[in-house]
């Protein structure tokens, strides 16, 4: 990725972080964090990577909450943000935390088998 596209995603980051937490009012949507907002070199796409506090089935409601309000969401990140064209958004669960989770229990399992 260039350095424009790391800014617009460090930006978009920051903006959506704001616009998921305090205007989108939809009840599916949980406690979200976005963890990273990924840029194509063009500009024309972003996805957006988040982690949702809950179960599947509240993950899997977030993510329908939010695939219905992108508009709303892209037309506040067009509102905020100067470009020529907002990119669009793909949101995407972040597996990272899951999996450091995981690694962290196994070392922690393996710790104590050898105590």
């Amino acid at each position: 990725m260039s350095l424009r596209s790391n800014r617009v995603g460090e930006q978009m980051k920051k903006e959506l972080g704001d616009i998921i937490g305090r205007k989108i009012k939809d009840p599916r949507i949980g406690f979200v964090t976005v963890t990273d907002v990924e840029v194509t070199g063009d500009l024309q796409q972003a996805t957006v990577y988040i982690t949702v506090l809950g179960d599947e089935e509240q993950r899997e409601n977030t993510l329908r909450g939010l695939a219905k309000a992108k508009g709303f969401i892209r037309s506040e990140i067009g509102q905020r943000i100067r470009l020529r064209k907002t990119p669009e958004l793909l949101f995407e669960f972040d597996e990272s935390i899951d999996t450091g989770n995981r690694i962290e229990s196994l070392i922690r399992d393996l710790k104590e088998r050898d105590q």
